[in-house]
C-alpha cells in the first residue's frame, strides 16, 4: 500500500518539531501567560529540511483552503521563515506567491512602512497570513489588521501549531479562519 507523500512529510515535520522545538519547562510566553511547555518552531523552520517540509505542507493547506491567495506573510519574526518557505515552494511548483513581512513597528526611516513587500500586490489581493505558534492569536491578528489596512484581503490564517488556548476563537471573531498543521494534542496527549 502506497504511503501518501504529504502524510509522510507531515509525520516527519511533527517528529522534527517534537525533537528540536518542543520543551517541557516553565516559560512565560510572548502573551505574558505562563506555560509548562514551549515550542520554538524557528529551530525547525530555519533548518533546510524543516524549511522544505513547512513550505510544502503550508502551501498545500493554503491552496486547499484559500486557492485564490496571491501572497503569504505574517508578523516578523515568527512568520518570516514560514512565508519564505511557502513563497519558494510555490515558485518551484509553478504557482509563484510572493511573500510579505509585517513589521512590529513602522520602518523608522524612508517610507515608514509597516509591510515589506506590499508593492508586489495589487489592491484587494487576497493573502494568507502565517504564524508559527498560536496562543492568544495576537500576532496573527496584528498581521491580518496590517494587511487589511494596506488594502489586502486577509481572511485566512495558517499556523504550524495551535496551542488551543483561545487564539483560534480570537482570530475567528475578526472574520478570519485559522488552520493549523498541529495542535497542543500532538505534543501533549
Amino acid at each position: 500500500m502506497a504511503v501518501d507523500p504529504l502524510e509522510r512529510d507531515r509525520a516527519r515535520l511533527l517528529e522534527l518539531l517534537r525533537t528540536l522545538s518542543f520543551e517541557r519547562r516553565k516559560v512565560v510566553l510572548s502573551s505574558g501567560k505562563e506555560s509548562d511547555f514551549y515550542i520554538d518552531c524557528k529551530k525547525v523552520a530555519l533548518s533546510a529540511e524543516g524549511h522544505w517540509l513547512i513550505g510544502r505542507l503550508l502551501l498545500g493547506a493554503i491552496r486547499a483552503r484559500c486557492p485564490q491567495a496571491e501572497g503569504v506573510g505574517g508578523l516578523t519574526l515568527g512568520a518570516d521563515p514560514l512565508a519564505s518557505a511557502v513563497s519558494l515552494t510555490s515558485y518551484l511548483w509553478g504557482c509563484p506567491m510572493p511573500a510579505f513581512i509585517v513589521r512590529k513597528e513602522p520602518k523608522g526611516h524612508g517610507t515608514a512602512a509597516w509591510l515589506e513587500g506590499r508593492e508586489l500586490f495589487e489592491a484587494g489581493a487576497e493573502v494568507a497570513v502565517v504564524e508559527d505558534v498560536v496562543t492568544t492569536g495576537a500576532a496573527a491578528l496584528k498581521a491580518v489588521e496590517r494587511a487589511r489596512a494596506e488594502g489586502l484581503g486577509a481572511r485566512h490564517a495558517f499556523a504550524l501549531v495551535d496551542r488551543l488556548e483561545g487564539g483560534r476563537e480570537a482570530i475567528e471573531a475578526q472574520g478570519c479562519t485559522l488552520d493549523a498543521l498541529f495542535t497542543r494534542k500532538d505534543f501533549i496527549p
